[in-house]
């Protein structure tokens, strides 16, 4: 009667743990979901053209650098293929500043400095955390994925949000060729 009971109660609690196959947001990541559904608008990245280098956890792309981790596959693949790269980035942010309707007194001032694009310049940064958000990708050929951003220049985490989409993909296209064929399609960021 003992070894009954055990082994209904084991049933009955992996049955719970069995049966939550579908991945769920967070509360995190509902601003997230509300971004692609209302703010999403897709655009075609380019690869970087120029030369980079992996090394160690370093990866340079001609005289910028990003760190990462290395166990962290998804991140080193993006970088490897030239989809995310410093440059980039800078451009983002500086496009984000630019079209925000944020305070006008702030961008008058900005664009009164001599150089005021270089107060947008991503160097040193370091990505962790690469994951795919399966929640927000409904096509096989596009994949969104979330990567943690630690600049040293300020004090929180920055959360980017990149989309890839590869045409060619199928249900049982590999990560690693998916990103490998893939174009940058979208960006959003936000902070934490």
């Amino acid at each position: 009667m003992k070894t009954i009971f055990s082994l209904s109660l084991s049933l009955l609690l992996s049955m719970n743990v069995l049966g939550q196959k579908t991945e769920k947001a967070g509360p995190k990541d509902k601003a997230v979901t509300e971004h692609f559904k209302n703010d999403y608008k897709k655009k075609n990245y380019r690869k970087f053209a120029g030369n980079i280098v992996l090394q160690d956890n370093t990866a340079k792309f001609d005289d910028k650098t990003i760190f990462f981790d290395q166990s962290d596959k998804i991140t080193e693949m993006m970088l490897k293929e030239g989809l995310v790269y410093p440059q980039l980035l800078t451009e983002f942010q500086v496009d984000k500043f630019e079209n925000e309707d944020s305070d006008r007194t702030q961008k008058r001032f900005a664009k009164l400095q001599k150089n005021w694009k270089d107060s947008f310049e991503v160097n040193n940064i370091k990505l962790s955390g690469g994951s795919e958000l399966s929640f927000l990708s409904t096509d096989e050929k596009v994949k969104r994925f979330k990567v943690v951003c630690k600049d040293p220049k300020f004090p929180n985490l920055m959360i980017y949000y990149f989309e890839l989409t590869d045409k060619n993909a199928t249900k049982d296209t590999p990560i690693q060729d998916f990103i490998k064929n893939s174009k940058l399609t979208h960006i959003f960021q936000r902070t934490e």
